[in-house]
């Protein structure tokens, strides 16, 4: 996969697809494969797909010198739209891959024609701060969590309990997660990933930046809770609300991706060509 020289990182894309063109941003510990099972495939059809390593993982590297701020994560982001898109693009991003797109928007406003950002926040309070920094606290003391106890632990915050119990679902649910976890990439890039999430306060700024912003939250998502969502709407100037009912933080991946794709689809389809 090729690399591409960013102003602070040298950064690994990929792109699939032709058309108009989509940049899906990930959550913490999310890769350059994070959307091909489940969303590549449909997306490919009707647009150009570009997704990448954040700094920090798979074989994206930065020699900035940590912390790393969400701004510098919204700078890498800028540097591959400018580099291999045709701006303005749809931006998507989930977790703290919505609150990157978030500062795409507002630093970049000129390359984003529609953001997206999905299980987010305008700034983590109670419980989003509470739970991260004990995360990062349990690294910072030499923990890991790994195999089927990150599996547990983290299945709990992406999934409703209705999938958690599906016989048939949660075995093809707990493999793949056990398939990723079975890696260092979240435990090695963890407190560089989430420290920023706990640290970004985007209230102020979300007021004055005129990028439409459609806010998809999930009423079940216990790790980025939907009141979170209905915040970044609420404060966005252009901002709009899609809370989806019986979903969790990380139902788009192998729960709800056939209601989701053609959903997310339609926002992109409001502001690029449809093929």
């Amino acid at each position: 996969m090729p690399l591409l020289q960013g102003s602070e990182a040298i950064i690994n894309y990929k792109q699939v697809g032709d058309g108009p063109d989509v940049v899906w941003v990930s959550g913490a510990g999310g890769t350059i494969g994070s959307w091909d099972q489940y969303q590549i495939p449909y997306f490919k059809d009707f647009y150009r797909n570009t997704s990448y390593d954040c700094r920090g993982v798979g074989s994206t590297t930065s020699e900035k010198a940590l912390p790393w701020m969400i701004e510098d994560f919204a700078r890498d982001v800028a540097d591959l739209i400018r580099a291999v898109c045709e701006p303005p693009v749809a931006l998507v991003g989930l977790s703290f891959g919505g609150g990157i797109v978030q500062q795409v928007a507002i630093d970049y406003p000129e390359l984003v024609a529609v953001a997206i950002p999905m299980g987010t926040g305008a700034v983590s309070e109670g419980w989003t701060w509470d739970y991260q920094m004990a995360e990062i606290e349990w690294r910072r003391a030499g923990n890991r969590l790994d195999g089927m106890m990150a599996v547990t632990h983290y299945a709990a915050m992406y999934y409703p309990a209705r999938v958690l119990g599906d016989r048939e679902l949660w075995p093809k649910l707990r493999d793949e997660l056990l398939e990723y976890y079975e890696t260092d990439t979240a435990e090695d890039s963890l407190i560089a990933q989430w420290l920023p999430c706990v640290l970004f306060d985007h209230r102020q700024a979300l007021p004055q930046c005129d990028v439409p912003m459609h806010v998809i939250a999930f009423n079940e998502d216990v790790q980025a809770v939907p009141q979170d969502g209905e915040e970044v709407a609420e404060l966005a100037a252009k901002g709009e609300l899609h809370l989806f009912e019986g979903m969790g933080h990380c139902s788009i991946y192998g729960h709800t991706q056939d209601i989701m794709n053609p959903y997310i689809k339609g926002l992109i389809d409001r502001y690029l060509p449809v093929r």
